[in-house]
């Protein structure tokens, strides 16, 4: 057992160390599961039905738009499924029409609820509706994607930025190092939040502006600890062997520095997406973050914090987005043991 243990690369090692932690390992299965979930958010929750029978002929209203005369209607708008009238003649002489498990959209307003907006949980709208009718399940849905990508994207750019400063400064050290150091806490010392508030007056409100700004500071954090590691590694053996055969400074940084500085980098991947959800959702819970019309966990907050009688507005965001920030940590701290050598 002992050489059989000897002979697993160390890959393989660090996987078992990571299903060893079984909290972590299940959070990791039940974030994939749920995220994946949230990619066909689509075909979960919309307003227009997947697929539709009208008089012997099939049709696909979730791919394309059809006019109501389509299915008897009067008018040649789109065609609002959510209609008794369209229901009726969808559900008659033959007909059908298969709708997702929630038959609303993010941006979908029931306009024929039975009880006022925001309307409470009721077998219409599980999770209820928000003041202006929308279905909050929807928006749950469709905010944790954008939440979870928007913190994939914003993790990503600050892990590439990160890692190039941080190689930089820790290879080359001496006054390298230390101009890039004065420039990094000058660049530190802007205050972010007065930089969205000025820039959130001047150019309308937007996913990418968004990204685009806090990527300007999420490199920060994570560049001192890979200028940590290449100040350690430059100095092995392996490096002045490299060196001595001849190599450039970007192949010795590519080929041996930079797989072997990577630790900290994996270990904080899920802590530093954690950070930038809470980023995306405080700033859109103040009003500078995504378009209104967007569906998003910090709107929802919001509309919890004016509505206090609504309590399952608020019930619902808070449990996502907890739910959300404690899987992240949870596979964070199976990562950070699957990585520590110490253990076997």
């Amino acid at each position: 057992m002992a050489t059989a243990r000897r002979s697993l690369s160390p890959g393989r090692r660090a996987w078992l160390r990571f299903r060893s932690n079984r909290r972590g390992y299940w959070s990791l299965w039940i974030f994939a599961v749920v995220f994946g979930l949230s990619l066909v958010a689509e075909v979960l929750s919309n307003d227009r039905p997947i697929v539709a029978r009208y008089e012997g002929h099939l049709y696909w209203p979730l791919f394309r738009q059809y006019p109501e005369t389509t299915f008897g209607g009067d008018f040649r708008t789109a065609t609002d499924y959510l209609d008794p009238f369209i229901r009726q003649r969808l559900s008659q002489d033959g007909n059908w029409a298969i709708f997702p498990p929630n038959p609303y959209r993010f941006d979908t307003i029931n306009y024929f609820a039975p009880s006022p907006n925001p309307a409470p949980p009721s077998a219409q709208n599980v999770l209820g509706t928000d003041d202006q009718g929308r279905d909050v399940l929807a928006r749950l849905l469709y905010g944790f994607r954008i939440s979870v990508l928007f913190g994939m994207a914003l993790t990503a750019v600050g892990m590439l930025f990160g890692i190039a400063a941080g190689a930089v400064q820790g290879y080359f050290g001496g006054r390298v190092d230390l101009a890039l150091q004065r420039l990094t806490e000058i660049w530190g010392s802007i205050p972010e939040l007065y930089l969205l508030l000025i820039l959130a007056s001047i150019f309308e409100p937007s996913i990418w502006i968004l990204l685009a700004i806090l990527s300007l500071f999420s490199w920060m954090g994570l560049s001192d600890y890979v200028r940590a590691e290449f100040l350690r590694n430059r100095q092995l053996e392996y490096v002045t062997a490299a060196r001595a055969l001849g190599l450039s400074s970007l192949q010795i940084i590519r080929r041996h520095v930079l797989p072997n500085s990577l630790t900290p980098v994996i270990a904080f991947l899920p802590f530093r997406m954690s950070a930038a959800i809470v980023a995306l959702t405080s700033l859109d819970f103040l009003g500078l973050g995504v378009p209104p019309s967007t569906p998003s966990l910090g709107e929802l907050l919001a509309q919890g914090k004016a509505n206090l009688d609504a309590w399952w507005i608020s019930l619902g965001t808070f449990g996502v987005l907890v739910g959300t920030l404690m899987l992240l940590i949870f596979i964070g701290e199976a990562l950070r043991d699957a990585l520590d050598t110490r253990k076997g």
